[in-house]
């Protein structure tokens, strides 16, 4: 059973990012963990809600074969958040599948899990990504090995789709 590990902040995480992306993942069989900072009934930015299946400080990355982070601006509470840039650290060094989609990636950044790597996010986190080592290439979705980046809402489907191609 492959395992993925969501990542999304309490509050104004992007609600297609989540649910269009776990849909593709739940209808390939895989099982999916939402995480946050808190167990709590997370809100997103248009208003859908979700259970919290587990903190964030309890998560073992050993248990996945992805993590992937959810975008939003909720999302800018993890750019400096040492547990969330310790759980990028951990997936890179296991060599699991690593994604993140609209202002997510700047949590990779942050992490020096792009550090010579294509990657592509939402339009405000180009200079971080560039600032990080990153090689920044405006597109929907970049997949560079194992690590797989978005621009945001509109590229959640061809996002989740990436990732599951990576995990099959």
């Amino acid at each position: 059973m492959v395992k993925i590990l969501m990542i999304i902040a309490p509050v104004d995480f992007r609600d297609e990012e989540l649910f269009r992306t776990k849909e593709i993942f739940e209808k390939k069989g895989f099982q999916v963990t939402v995480t946050s900072k808190e167990i709590c009934l997370a809100k997103g930015m248009l208003g859908a809600t979700t259970q919290i299946d587990k903190s964030l400080e309890s998560v073992n990355v050993n248990e996945y074969e992805a993590v992937v982070f959810i975008g939003g601006s909720g999302a800018s509470m993890y750019f400096d958040d040492k547990t969330a840039l310790n759980i990028a650290k951990n997936a890179k060094s296991l060599n699991k599948v690593i994604g993140a989609i609209c202002i997510a990636p700047s949590i990779l950044a942050n992490a020096g899990v792009l550090e010579g790597k294509n990657a592509t996010c939402y339009p405000s986190e180009r200079k971080n990504l560039s600032a990080k080592g990153a090689k920044y290439i405006e597109s929907e979705v970049i997949v560079d090995g194992r690590i797989v980046t978005a621009d945001g809402p509109k590229s959640a489907e061809k996002f989740g789709i990436k990732i599951a191609e990576l995990l099959e």
